[in-house]
């Protein structure tokens, strides 16, 4: 287990702010916030410049059929963090433009920063969340039925 750069991240009222700098890993730098901190889940959101390997989920063949973009910038980065068998794995979406302005986007599948930073800000959840493998797709889904689940929040008056 390797633990998160204390200079990429910082705790905030509602999760965390992590600023990510050329050469890292996304993906990487995600899944050892999650597991250092234990983060039962999250939801996040994120922008900036980078190098992604967008996934496009073929039913029949059930896997993604990848397409790698270089020097793009992520316009906008959403996601989730949740567990699967005992791992942390971050479920991520983008859409990123390239330098004629054409736009590219979908599952990612990896994101190493390019020039500059990626800035994501990390909503935690307090709920543990996992994914579990649909047999009917074979696509790895959250199970809400799995988590301890209660609203959590009172009704307005």
């Amino acid at each position: 287990m390797t633990a998160p750069d204390a200079t990429r991240f910082m705790a905030t009222d509602s999760g965390y702010l992590m600023v990510l700098r050329q050469g890292d890993d996304v993906f990487a730098n995600l899944v050892d916030l999650t597991r250092s901190m234990n983060i039962p889940s999250a939801s996040l959101v994120g922008l900036g410049f980078g190098h992604a390997t967008f996934g496009f989920w073929d039913a029949q063949q059930r896997r993604f059929n990848p397409r790698r973009f270089d020097n793009v910038e992520i316009g906008s980065l959403v996601g989730s963090l949740a567990w699967k068998d005992g791992e942390p794995l971050p479920h991520l979406h983008a859409v990123a433009c390239d330098s004629s302005f054409a736009a590219h986007g979908g599952h990612l599948l990896a994101l190493e920063v390019g020039t500059g930073s990626m800035e994501l800000a990390i909503t935690v959840h307090r709920h543990r969340l996992e994914r579990r493998t649909d047999a009917s797709t074979g696509a790895n889904v959250l199970d809400l039925c799995g988590a301890a689940l209660g609203s959590g929040f009172e009704a307005s008056t």
